[in-house]
C-alpha cells in the first residue's frame, strides 16, 4: 500500500505562538462580560471567540490540520452532524 505524504508538523515555536494567541483570546473572553457597551453582541462574540479557540486547538494541537483530508472530513462531519441529531432527539421527546 502506498503511503501518502503528510505535511510537515510545525516547529515548537509555532506551538508557542498558537498558545499565546489562545491566551489572548481567553483574556478577551474573560473581559467581554464586564464591558457594558458590548451588551447587544456579547453572546455572539463569545461564541465566535470559542469557535476560534476550538479550531486552533483542533487544527494545531490535535494535529488535524496535518492529517489526511479523510480524517478532517470525518471529524467535521461528526462535529457539525451532532446539531441536527440533537434537534431530532429533542423533537422525539417533545422537549423543543
Amino acid at each position: 500500500m502506498a503511503e501518502t505524504a503528510h505535511r510537515a508538523h510545525p516547529s515548537p515555536s509555532t506551538y508557542w505562538v498558537i498558545a499565546g494567541i489562545l491566551a489572548v483570546v481567553t483574556a478577551i473572553e474573560i473581559a467581554v462580560p464586564s464591558i457594558s457597551a458590548l451588551d447587544p453582541v456579547k453572546v455572539p462574540l463569545l461564541w465566535a471567540l470559542a469557535a476560534v479557540k476550538f479550531f486552533a486547538v483542533v487544527g494545531f494541537f490535535m494535529h488535524l490540520r496535518y492529517e489526511k483530508k479523510l480524517y478532517r472530513t470525518l471529524f467535521f462531519f461528526g462535529v457539525f452532524g451532532v446539531f441536527p441529531l440533537f434537534i431530532v432527539v429533542l423533537l422525539t421527546f417533545n422537549a423543543l
